[in-house]
């Protein structure tokens, strides 16, 4: 048998049980650095806020769903008349806030300012044509739908301030594609904050 130099081993010496401790040790870091990865993923994902939701929430803020109480009482702002695929008349309502802010030509309407605009079918009155000897009146038909717009800046700030409400007649309100419409719309009316009809004094 060959002598082994001296401080040497054999291979049938050697402690390969270090080298299975040191793979083994190797391997338990590994899956204790894996799990602590997973775990901090996971309480990421728990803490952080879904955007989702957050979008959603937005999305169905924005919109008025109770009528205002007594609105059929408040002073007029203006009339309407829609042609094309509308075909309405519309008589546009104002709370005590809103009537001050025209009448005082304020840029901006303050919290609490409530509009509504009445909106009814627009039709030709056979009554008034006959006294009249021929076809020129036009008078509001049966009712249609009612929308407001409720200024408050902070629960509805992603929509300019403006919360928006459509009632039809039949006691259904706007849905949710049709609701999307308002705020892309009254934006195009930034130098009046939102609001199309002007106080016709």
């Amino acid at each position: 048998m060959r002598k082994e130099k001296e401080g040497a081993t054999s291979d049938t010496e050697r402690p390969q049980l270090d080298t299975h401790i040191g793979y083994g040790g190797t391997l338990m870091k590994c899956k204790t650095l894996l799990l602590i990865a997973v775990t901090a993923v996971a309480v990421i994902a728990t803490l952080t806020p879904s955007t989702s939701g957050q979008t959603d929430q937005i999305a169905t803020s924005v919109f008025v769903t109770k009528i205002p109480a007594g609105y059929r009482d408040w002073k007029l702002i203006s009339i309407a008349h829609e042609e094309g695929n509308l075909n309405s008349f519309a008589a546009v309502l104002g709370n005590d806030v809103a009537i001050k802010s025209y009448r005082e030509n304020k840029l901006l309407f303050p919290d609490g300012t409530i509009i509504a605009a009445l909106h009814y079918s627009h039709v030709s009155s056979e009554e008034n044509n006959k006294a009249f000897g021929r076809s020129q009146s036009f008078v509001a038909g049966p009712p249609t739908n009612v929308q407001f717009m409720v200024k408050d800046s902070k629960k509805y700030s992603p929509t300019g301030g403006w919360g928006f409400g459509h009632f039809n007649e039949d006691g259904t309100t706007g849905d949710d594609a049709m609701m999307k419409t308002c705020f892309p719309c009254h934006a195009q009316a930034k130098g009046s904050d939102l609001v199309f009809t002007h106080y016709a004094r």
